[in-house]
């Protein structure tokens, strides 16, 4: 898991331009839209990929704060029988809750 902000417009920049590389990733590899609830961001399975080490994946950029906040999620794998998307779309909501009560700010404003 990792987790960026942007605290200067050149940050927010910089948070865009990771946002747009995992977005061209992630939809090669049939990634899925979150919800806008969640923010900006996809998830996705890798296969085939120089990440294979952890091909599940799920990536949003989204506000906190007022300040553009992006977080990463990478898994290894997932249990037999889940739906990886839904699992890791309900991950990305509980990191982001806890991102806002880490730096004491809601996600979405």
């Amino acid at each position: 898991m990792n987790w960026l902000q942007a605290d200067s417009r050149a940050n927010e920049k910089h948070l865009d331009f990771l946002m747009d590389d995992r977005r061209s990733v992630y939809t090669r590899h049939g990634g899925i839209t979150l919800p806008a609830d969640v923010g900006h961001g996809m998830a996705a399975y890798l296969t085939n990929s120089p990440l294979d080490d952890q091909p599940y994946r799920v990536s949003a950029k989204f506000r906190c704060g007022g300040k553009d906040r992006m977080i990463d999620i990478f898994l290894a794998q997932i249990a037999k029988g889940r739906d990886a998307i839904k699992d890791m779309t309900e991950l990305m909501r509980i990191a982001q809750k806890r991102y806002g009560e880490l730096y004491d700010c809601a996600p979405g404003t």
